[in-house]
This record gives structure tokens, sequence and C-alpha cells, in this order.
């Protein structure tokens, strides 16, 4: 990851902290993190990184909407799956909206959520046992 800082270093001395390209480093910097174990530092980065993508493409762009999904997938992954899946529910919502019910993102948060469902449900089910 230092190479990936290094860049986002970069990115920001070049084209500043709001460049499109600079965000999606950072949303690429989030999910390395998360890959990397570091749950909580993933779920941190991309609060930020979507308060700053709302303030600079605004809340229907579809770059925010990718943002948001990445975010409820690793809160989901660190085990806040009930706030991933009311932020899920939200976004599928945002998604048909902007973007209609066939298309591919739509669908994809569509599958994402019924995962999220999923294994809450399992989860669930095994608290009882």
């Amino acid at each position: 990851m230092d190479e990936s800082e290094r860049l986002l270093d970069d990115e920001v001395r070049v084209l500043g902290p709001d460049h499109p390209q600079t965000l999606s480093i950072r949303n690429n910097l989030a999910s390395w993190r998360g890959e990397a174990g570091d749950l909580s530092g993933a779920v941190g980065e991309l609060e930020r990184l979507l308060d700053d993508r709302v303030r600079v493409l605004g809340p229907d762009h579809p770059h925010t909407l990718i943002t948001r999904g990445n975010l409820t997938s690793w809160r989901g992954e660190a085990g806040d799956l009930d706030r991933a899946i009311d932020e899920s529910e939200r976004l599928l919502a945002d998604r048909v909206r902007v973007l209609g019910s066939d298309h591919p993102d739509t669908l994809t948060t569509r599958n994402n959520l019924a995962h999220l469902r999923e294994r809450d449900r399992t989860t669930e089910g095994n608290l009882d046992d």
C-alpha cells in the first residue's frame, strides 16, 4: 500500500484533493485496506470519501453511488450487518431512481443486499443455537 499512498500524495499535489482521479485512488486505497484486514480503516476512509464525493460530484453521480455500495459491503464485512442492510436498501432505491431497475449496478446492489440479508439471517440463527 505504500506505493499507492505515495501515488495519492502525488495526485493531491498535482491534481488537487477533489480531482476525480484523486477520489478514485482513495476508493482503491480503502478497498486495499479492507482486503488487507483493516476493515475499520476501509470503512473510515470510505465514509470520508463519500462525504467528498457527495460534495464534489453530487449524491446521484455514479461514482458516489459506487462509493456507497463499497461502504455497505465493507460495513457488512466488519460485522455491522444492520447498518449495512439499511444503507444497502437506501442505495437500491436510489439506484432504481437514478439508473433504472434493470441497470447492471442496480442488479448488483440487489444481489449484495440479498447476500447481506442472508448473512444476517444465518447469524441470527446461529445465536439461537
